[in-house]
């Protein structure tokens, strides 16, 4: 599985309002519900659960969210881009505007890192945060997403 495959415009998400980290994972639990079919307060205790871990902000404005989840079947993703940057306790305290959540089955410990790193190694390219920044619809930003990984592959 790469991020090819899981990113699609319905679970891409722009100019996201939350004014706090718990409003926006209060957000991504909503908008994972949906995708995964769990609960959203369900969703939300597992993603706060995962912060108390250690933030999961690396800089730039970036976080990636993630959990396993043992109720899960397959590998779901979404990206919110907020409104506005907040507080999310990421290093140096810079704020975040984007979010790329992973939520995963238990079993699918490979998997699951690999995409961790492969959307890790993605944003910390300037240049591809600066079209997802700039990117004015849900599958613009996808396009941009799907082909510097495409890229990057060959």
């Amino acid at each position: 599985m790469n991020l090819v495959e899981l990113i699609k415009p319905e679970t891409v998400f722009l100019d996201v309002a939350a004014r706090s980290k718990k409003q926006v994972l209060e957000e991504l639990s909503k908008r994972a519900a949906t995708e995964t079919g769990l609960e959203t307060r369900f969703l939300f205790d597992i993603l706060v659960d995962r912060e108390r871990l250690g933030p999961t902000g690396i800089g730039k404005g970036i976080a990636i969210p993630h959990a396993k989840i043992t109720e899960l079947k397959k590998i779901h993703s979404l990206f919110i881009r907020l409104e506005e940057p907040i507080d999310y306790e990421a290093p140096e305290e810079e704020p975040v505007d984007l979010l790329f959540v992973i939520l995963a089955p238990e079993n699918s410990e490979s998997k699951y890192l690999k995409l961790l790193a492969q959307i890790s190694r993605l944003l910390r390219d300037d240049h591809v945060c600066t079209k997802i920044r700039q990117a004015n619809r849900s599958e613009k930003l996808c396009s941009v997403l799907t082909n510097t990984t495409t890229h990057r592959a060959a």
